[in-house]
């Protein structure tokens, strides 16, 4: 991926291109800013931290699945700063800053997800 592009946008359209349907992803690069959220389980809500400023990919990892059989990404990257102090958590949005190099492997099969009312996620549904 180049700078200035979107992370999630460009795994989007990569996943869609290529009619992706499960995969594992892992990652590095360099961020200008994101935003990772953390899950509150008591509330059921996700609490957003946004960050901007010069960070490299510590780790960027997650899955491609099917939602409803429709597109579905879930990401969790973790970046550190100049002075190494590392943010992570459920990435919501990422900007490129130099470069971000993705590998996708691509998994056999098809996992859905469905909403779990009592959990307050999308989770695996297998089949």
């Amino acid at each position: 991926m180049d700078k200035g592009e979107g992370i999630l946008e460009k795994v989007r359209e990569v996943a869609e291109k290529e009619k992706i349907k499960l995969a594992d992803i892992s990652a590095l690069g360099a961020v200008s800013e994101f935003t990772v959220g953390v899950f509150d389980t008591e509330a059921k809500e996700y609490h957003a931290n946004e960050f901007k400023g010069s960070f490299e990919i510590v780790s960027l990892t997650g899955t491609i699945n099917t939602m409803n059989d429709e597109f579905y990404c879930h990401l969790h990257m973790s970046a550190g700063n100049e002075k190494g102090q590392v943010f992570g958590g459920h990435l919501n949005r990422a900007i490129i800053s130099a470069t971000c190099e993705m590998v996708i492997t691509l998994i056999d099969g098809r996992v859905d997800r469905r909403f779990e009312k009592e959990v307050g996620l999308n989770l695996f549904q297998f089949q």
